[in-house]
């Protein structure tokens, strides 16, 4: 059997050495050979740098987005294939798809929030424009660009589909290429992930690459461009962190490590109550899923004293119910852990934790096994212990990577947050309560030690997607010993991937460099009503003066009654003078907004095929009746939809009244129709 190829600057590599076997986490029988090295990192590097970067950045977000969504797709109609390759990781069907389908649903996921949340561009701007001098002349503008380096990603042997792609995903949207380098047990399943990619031919060439073999000297290559993600041990991660190069070079550095993730139940879930039965369905499911192989398990239950035999008992009576055994039966709840040098680590950690306390379940070096061999694969019981005295060290300091958790007691809402906090940082934690009163001040207690928190009760259950289930909407990672980075979190996720700048300069120079009209900007008054273009015709600053129009009482009184606000500023002269902000009955904000659509609109059908929106309304200026309105419409950003007949028009719109005055500033968003669709 030939060692697993790596696919690196533009072509698949089979190592020249035989390389080490890698077993079948459930039969013993060798799965595939992994090589020590042989690969050429700093070319590897150099080509993500020079092909993958430069073929990303020539790509809009918009079109990002949906090759991320044509992978996923593609990769959708392989899941059986990489299902059943994950039987051998160890991994049950639900396993298998809590990694494959998880994986594919960071790409979805990512994939709609570049269509909705980013601009059909490459250049993201953050913030608004910053008036730097009286006169408007001087302004400055934060924007993002993609870092010019490669995304290094050192993943852990547990999620060999998910952890590649949910590192991946945010990755290639920012327009930064990544290099991919796999935990050794279950490198065969993340090689064929990105055998299926390369052959789909969608991305381009240098955006992905794979290294299966030894780090080597990866980092000695990195530069100040570059990018580091790593998940393992907090060990391996203090020593990564620590590298020359990284430390240097200020390499971008985000780990994700260990964590002694904790699930708080509330003292008001008596036995029988439904949060008290969601708690112990959780603990169970958190214990059984990926054999407890999971960053996100739940190590530590901290439970009222007086609840702690209940849910002894209630625990154990579930676990008894788990059968483990070759996880190809469907039948079969818990499989095997990914090695049989896992299961020895996870045995030596039992071990120490039981120095604090006693079992209530289970026994480490005995397991009932349907199906299989208990033997030559790496089988292991759920292991519940439990602690009296909370002040041990031991469950605080030693994680069983498996399916081990210990039950811990405490008496207040104080010593569970003092006990949560013992873990020195956790990835996630959760509070299982129908008391908002202690879920305010746990969660407020217990927040800074933790990436994420769930707060679980019996209206959040229908919906609720556990514990134990990171989502891509949501940051990823904790403090402390949980790595002290982030991963995902939704857009937050594409922004660790670019480089924040700050550009100064005149308005007419930040409207050139960005590609958006900025206050200040020349402006164009067209001949043609901007309304009357398609949006190839439109250019940033392209402007309609309307007005004026003056607002009478009638108006005021005609709106009041179409509309039913009568509020009194708008009715009442001697109670609206009453007020400190005006000086009699005034125009209602929503009354200058609709004159000035009056003002601008183009009635006739035309290329602009729907107003769907206003942002950033405020109301400036009082206005009485016989002042005048004049509205300044000019085009602000230009977006194409991709793949869509048309796209989004900003518009920055400006109300004044006779003294030139500013009384109201929004923006409008219209739909307008492409000249070719």
């Amino acid at each position: 059997m030939a060692p697993l190829r790596s696919y690196v600057s533009g072509s698949w590599h089979t190592p020249a050495d035989g390389g080490e076997s890698l077993l079948d986490a459930v039969t013993g029988e060798e799965v595939a050979r992994i090589s020590t090295g042989g690969v050429d990192f700093a070319a590897a590097l150099d080509h993500g740098r020079r092909t993958g970067g430069p073929a990303l950045r020539e790509l809009t977000f918009h079109q990002r987005a949906a090759l991320l969504k044509a992978l996923a797709s593609h990769l959708r109609e392989h899941r059986e294939e990489l299902y059943q390759l994950s039987l051998r990781t160890g991994a049950t069907l639900g396993d298998a798809r809590f990694d494959v389908d998880g994986g594919l649903g960071v790409l979805f996921s990512y994939a709609s929030k570049g269509r909705r949340e980013l601009p059909n561009d490459t250049v993201l701007l953050d913030g608004e424009v910053e008036r730097l001098g009286k006169g408007g002349s001087f302004v400055a503008q934060h924007l993002c660009t993609p870092l010019r380096g490669v995304a290094v990603q050192i993943n852990a042997f547990n999620f060999p589909v998910w952890g590649p792609l949910e590192k991946f995903a945010p990755a290639f949207l920012a327009g930064v290429p990544s290099l991919v380098k796999p935990a050794r047990q279950t490198a065969y399943l993340t090689a064929r992930l990105v055998e299926l990619i390369v052959d789909s031919g969608l991305l381009p060439e240098g955006a992905l690459q794979l290294v299966c073999t030894g780090p080597g000297d990866l980092l000695d290559h990195l530069t100040e461009q570059d990018l580091v993600s790593f998940t393992g041990s907090a060990a391996t991660a203090a020593r990564l962190r620590a590298h020359p190069a990284v430390v240097a070079r200020s390499v971008r550095f985000n780990a994700e490590a260990d964590s002694l993730n904790c699930s708080i139940l509330g003292p008001d879930a008596l036995a029988g109550s439904p949060e008290f039965e969601l708690y112990v369905k959780q603990l169970v499911t958190e214990m059984t899923v990926k054999a407890g192989q999971k960053c996100t398990a739940i190590r530590r239950a901290l439970v009222p004293a007086a609840l702690l035999d209940d849910v002894a008992l209630a625990v154990a009576d579930r676990l008894a119910k788990v059968t483990i055994g070759d996880p190809a039966d469907p039948d079969v709840r818990m499989g095997a852990l990914a090695s049989l040098a896992q299961r020895e680590e996870v045995r030596r950690s039992v071990a120490a934790l039981r120095r604090a306390g006693g079992v209530v379940y289970g026994d480490p070096d005995r397991v009932e096994v349907t199906g299989a061999d208990p033997v030559r694969g790496a089988f292991i019981s759920p292991v519940l212990l439990r602690v009296d005295d909370p002040g041990r060290v031991e469950p605080h300091e030693v994680e069983a990577f498996g399916p081990v958790s210990t039950l811990i007691p405490y008496d207040t809402a104080e010593q569970a947050i003092a006990l949560a906090a013992r873990g020195q940082g956790s990835l996630v934690g959760s509070v299982v309560t129908g008391d908002p009163k202690f879920a305010r001040e746990v969660v407020l207690g217990v927040a800074p030690w933790h990436g994420r928190l769930l707060v679980l009760d019996a209206e959040a259950a229908a919906e609720s997607t556990g514990h134990g289930s990171p989502l891509p909407a949501l940051v990823h990672g904790g403090p402390g010993r949980a790595g002290g980075g982030e991963e995902l979190g939704g857009i937050r996720g594409v922004l660790h991937h670019m480089r924040r700048t700050a550009v100064q300069g005149s308005p007419a120079m930040l409207a050139s460099v960005t590609g958006r009209w900025v206050p200040g900007a020349p402006r164009a008054v067209t001949v043609t009503h901007p309304f009357r273009m398609h949006l190839e015709e439109l250019r940033p600053g392209d402007t309609v003066i309307a007005g004026p129009r003056p607002v009478t009482l009638a108006d005021i009184d005609h709106f009041a009654d179409f509309t039913g606000d009568t509020f009194y500023a708008h009715m009442d002269e001697e109670a609206a003078r009453a007020n400190p902000f005006f000086d009699g009955r005034v125009a209602h904000g929503y009354l200058v907004v609709s004159l000035a659509a009056g003002m601008f609109v183009d009635p006739d059908p035309g290329p602009v095929l729907a107003n769907y929106g206003l942002e950033n309304l405020r109301f400036l200026t009082p206005v009485y009746p016989g002042d005048e309105l004049t509205v300044t419409l000019t085009a602000k950003h230009i977006d194409p939809r991709e793949g869509a007949p048309y796209g989004e028009v900003r518009w920055d719109t400006d109300v004044t009244k006779q003294d030139g005055s500013s009384v109201a500033k929004y923006d409008v968003l219209t739909l307008v129709a492409k000249l070719t669709p």
